[in-house]
């Protein structure tokens, strides 16, 4: 690997080049070294934030046609390059092509997306209560914006932090997952090479410790957009509104999946099966407990055992993949410690939950379906993020609701019913940021707002029109 150049960090327009760099390996055959990419440190950040400082005045006060040409250019250019780099994506992150090429194309519809915010940002012309007086309320760039990514989704959540910052004249400092820098360093060179002037983007790409923990301080940089685990978003709140920062947190979900004694059975089943195991279970989104009332609850076990024993795990490239690695040997290593405390805490694994040898080496696991569990088990309380559901039997609807709630998280809930009153009722009841009726919890729009309540999330929603509560600020003015 010594003749391999290294891909470098960007700052302040400039390609800085690294002698040294992380292997990026390939979780399907960690054989295969995708590339090297560099390893940035504290004092990079700094003169990434001093980069970004420099650039926002201009940034912060140029036409919303030119940041709408960019935005519009880039987005264009990652959807006609969606199997390349989906191929990349699915090699480094473990997701099978399918799902790698999908990312690719929503990184693409958020960039196009968010272009056309940058023309779609009103303001108000009020009547003061005293004569001759006019008040304008506008929204303006909050500043310098620290984003920080995970990697269970390489090009679509950084696509969707960088794209509404950049759209409403916000400078930004971007840290990728370390895992998966190979997405994100294509994400910013296809912005870079789109026009953006120099400073406005730049990424330092390390460890979470030295580059993330050095966003999370550094007091030129005005807010911080951060997703990943539960115990570094707290971290993450807590560092940046003590320095009077904004803040905004996605810190993952235990999310239910209710199934009603009158739902249509495969529907039911396909929502659970796409929800709790595609994507090898890598979603904050992910169905991992399964409420079934007591009237469908045998029926409903059956089918899903024989659709999740037959389910296809292998290499992320291959055609007949169904469901790829886990990301690393540390996850894997987690998510067959929690099989065995499901197993010890009472639960029936009715198929899976061992690791799949291949033909390659990677990090390969038979998703587990447990049965007979309750609620207040391990596995039904803590996000495991891998292929590991569990299915709790309750009586009647009222239980069902009360179990879905039950938890310190509030990300995504899901119903399969076909009564319109227990629907009505779920969509109002469920503390949940995001409800889904017959369909997956896991698959939001690029378009709508994401987000979550209680421990989920904290700060203003993501994406969509929503997305500029967290990257504009109001400012009211009077005129005589």
């Amino acid at each position: 690997m010594a003749s391999v150049s290294v891909k470098s960090n960007l700052i302040g327009g400039e390609w800085r080049d690294s002698a040294d760099g992380r292997e990026n390996r390939n979780p399907s055959n960690v054989a295969d070294v995708i590339g090297l990419y560099a390893s940035g440190n504290a004092g990079m950040v700094d003169e990434a934030v001093a980069a970004a400082q420099a650039a926002l005045p201009a940034w912060s006060t140029s036409t919303p046609q030119q940041r709408f040409d960019i935005l519009d250019r880039a987005g264009t250019e990652v959807l006609a390059r969606r199997d390349e780099l989906g191929r990349l994506l699915s090699r480094e992150e473990g997701k099978i092509l399918a799902e790698g090429c999908g990312e690719v194309a929503r990184a693409g519809q958020i960039l196009k997306f968010m272009a056309g915010e940058a023309l779609r940002n009103p303001g108000d012309v009020l009547p003061s209560v005293r004569p001759g007086v006019k008040v304008e309320v506008t929204r303006e760039p909050v500043g310098v914006v620290g984003i920080i990514t995970p990697w269970n989704f390489p090009i679509a959540i950084p696509a969707w932090k960088i794209a509404p910052a950049l759209a409403y004249g916000n400078t930004v400092v971007f840290k990728p997952a370390e895992l998966v820098p190979g997405s994100a360093w294509e994400l910013v060179d296809i912005l870079h090479r789109a026009g953006l002037p120099h400073g406005v983007l730049n990424l330092v790409m390390g460890k979470g410790r030295d580059v993330g923990q050095a966003i999370l301080d550094h007091r030129g940089i005005d807010a911080v957009s951060f997703t990943g685990s539960v115990a570094t978003g707290r971290t993450a709140v807590a560092t940046v509104a003590a320095r009077g920062g904004k803040v905004q947190a996605e810190m993952g979900g235990k999310n239910p999946l209710v199934v009603m004694d009158d739902a249509n059975l495969d529907i039911a089943v396909e929502a659970a099966v796409n929800g709790a195991f595609y994507s090898t279970g890598q979603r904050c989104t992910a169905s991992s407990r399964l409420i079934v009332t007591k009237g469908i609850h045998d029926r409903f076990l059956a089918a899903m055992r024989e659709r999740v024993s037959a389910l296809r795990v292998g290499d992320a490239l291959a055609k007949d993949t169904q469901i790829g690695p886990v990301v690393d040997e540390r996850q894997l290593a987690q998510d067959l410690r929690y099989v065995e405390i499901g197993k010890e805490d009472g639960g029936k694994a009715e198929t899976g939950g061992e690791p799949v040898k291949h033909d390659n080496e990677g990090y390969f696991m038979q998703p587990v379906l447990f049965s007979g569990t309750t609620n207040d088990m391990r596995i039904n309380r803590e996000e495991v993020f891998g292929p590991v559901a569990s299915i709790i039997r309750v009586g009647d609807y009222e239980e069902a609701l009360a179990t879905a709630n039950d938890t310190e998280f509030g990300l995504c809930a899901g119903i399969a019913t076909t009564s319109l009153k227990h629907a009505e009722h779920f969509k109002r009841h469920s503390r949940a940021g995001m409800v889904m009726v017959n369909l997956p919890t896991a698959g939001v729009d690029y378009h709508v707002p994401f987000g979550g309540a209680k421990g989920s999330s904290y700060g203003q929603r993501e994406q969509g029109t929503y997305a500029k509560e967290f990257y504009t600020t109001v400012k009211t003015a009077y005129t005589a």
